[in-house]
């Protein structure tokens, strides 16, 4: 019998660094997954986690309505570590007293460490971050205040298996707030054991079950998430795996030829190819709105993957490298659809395959880290995201030939100029959009009307928070003048500052 694999859950109020939380879990070597504050206790010991996070939120313990947990959750005696509003929850449902006090706490605040086993070994005095008007002015009976801070009397208090601290160690600006995680997992006893191997091993126990004697097909997009999905699924399955790459004209330049080379001399997985531009720019013919276009071209992926496994024997399972991210952007019963991804919402409900997604739980640099462990080469693993519907949501408006041609070449001089200047490793997602517009320019000493191009570059670690790149400035000299000297209907180049959020990394 093997032994149970240890499990955090991260029970979301809604707040901003939920995902946060359960990355600096994983950094410890503990797996852990965000949850619905709404689970009951009996989903709870049917999921039997080894510990509990209760995280932030926007709201006030102190109103009606506010989200709580089910209380008999802690009488299960599983260790839980209460987090800004997580700790005021704590309190209020045991039976201390959470007030409006003197006045909040937003951002870089001075901590005094008092004692307890949670802070132990830390300096007495530390910068944590807070985000709070509400706090623990008492707490319940049993517990020890263990920090202050000058607005919070109570900014860190413990019992029996249970901590809370009103601050964010998931942040970089709390000094000492990856070290509490860690120490709360040490005194909970839960063992730090979960590495990208034992991913490995547990997926491919998981999908040989799932699978069985049957056979899949994998659709390589072109990514590192299917290219990833498919060696992981292949190392597991073998020969009852074959890889459909469908050439959908929305790849960025020379893409397709490149990714068929290198899978099959690095892999030696039967590989499909499916020319299908011709009928993509068909079903995306006069498509203006994002998300009826990521949904046109997740359903037509699905109709060719279909019509192409046809020849193939019991092939009834699709591999997706569908990713933690996907799932939560893609929304849920407590989370708004930021945009579907075409491979979570915008498969059609007809679909006749039954999906595998060994990469459902993980977030981007998870994914590589596995990618380099199951020995894929560099071209593949640092390739950079690549959304699946392609160039077609790099392009507002609705798709056309000529468009993805201006955009391929556009797109490749931005690429380009980024590794000229040693840059493309730094920075996580670089691309050129084709916006719906026009505007008047002069070259030659003649009145020019064509497309601006916008360059989008951002610096990220798993895609969920994104900030613009600061690339020098000779750099985007050497890009604009480019583009405009050599892509033929453009006349204008601007770079996209925003950071995620509140833009998205996409434009669509």
């Amino acid at each position: 019998m093997s032994e149970k694999i240890p499990k955090i859950l991260v029970f979301d109020f809604g707040a901003q660094y939920a995902q946060l939380i359960a990355r600096r879990v994983r950094e410890a070597n503990v797996y852990s997954e965000i949850v619905s504050h709404e689970l009951s206790v009996d989903q709870v010991q049917e999921i039997d986690p080894s510990g509990i996070i209760l995280s932030g939120g926007p709201k006030s313990v102190r109103i009606d309505g506010a989200p709580i947990i089910d209380p008999r959750i802690y009488e299960l005696n599983i260790p839980i570590l209460g987090i800004c509003y997580g700790a005021q929850l704590i309190a209020q449902q045991l039976g201390g007293t959470v007030s409006q006090f003197d006045a909040g706490e937003y951002g870089r605040t001075t901590l005094n460490v008092i004692g307890g086993e949670l802070l132990a070994g830390q300096p007495k005095e530390q910068d944590v971050w807070m985000s709070h008007f509400d706090c623990v002015t008492e707490v319940p009976e049993g517990f020890t205040v263990t920090a202050s801070t000058q607005h919070a009397p109570a900014a860190a208090f413990e019992s029996n298996r249970v901590h809370a601290v009103q601050y964010h160690p998931e942040v970089s600006h709390t000094e000492y707030g990856q070290k509490t995680i860690e120490r709360w997992l040490d005194i909970s006893g839960i063992s730090r054991t979960w590495t990208m191997t034992s991913v490995i091993d547990e997926q491919i126990s998981a999908i040989r079950q799932q699978v069985g004697t049957g056979r899949a097909i994998c659709g390589l997009s072109g990514g590192v998430d299917s290219a990833v999905a498919a060696a992981l699924v292949h190392k597991a399955i073998g020969s009852q795996l074959t890889c459909v790459f469908v050439d959908t004209g929305l790849m960025r330049k020379n893409e397709g030829e490149q990714v068929v080379e290198t899978f099959q001399k690095t892999q030696g997985i039967e590989l499909i190819h499916v020319r299908a531009e011709e009928e993509f720019f068909s079903k995306l013919k006069g498509i203006t709105e994002p998300e009826t276009k990521r949904k046109a071209i997740g359903e037509l992926f699905i109709r060719i993957f279909e019509r192409a496994s046809g020849g193939i024997e019991d092939a009834h399972f699709l591999v997706q490298g569908t990713l933690y991210p996907d799932i939560i952007e893609s929304g849920s019963k407590h989370a708004a659809t930021i945009k579907s991804h075409h491979n979570v919402g915008g498969l059609p409900e007809d679909m006749e395959f039954e999906l595998v997604e060994p990469l459902r739980s993980l977030f981007k640099d998870e994914v590589r880290a596995v990618g380099k462990e199951l020995g894929l080469p560099d071209e593949i693993v640092y390739r950079q995201p690549f959304p699946g519907p392609g160039l077609g949501v790099r392009i507002i408006g609705e798709v056309t030939p000529d468009k993805v041609a201006i955009l391929q070449e556009a797109d490749f001089i931005v690429r380009d100029e980024l590794e000229k200047a040693g840059l493309d490793r730094e920075i996580w997602q670089s691309f050129a959009v084709l916006p719906d517009i026009r505007s008047v320019g002069v070259m030659g000493d003649e009145r020019t009307y064509g497309y601006p191009c916008i360059i989008r570059a951002v610096t990220s670690e798993d895609a969920m928070t994104a900030d613009w790149a600061r690339i020098p400035y000779d750099v985007l000299e050497s890009m604009s003048s480019r583009i405009i000297n050599e892509v033929a209907g453009i006349n204008r180049v601007v770079y996209d500052i925003t950071s995620k959020p509140p833009g998205t990394i996409e434009w669509e």
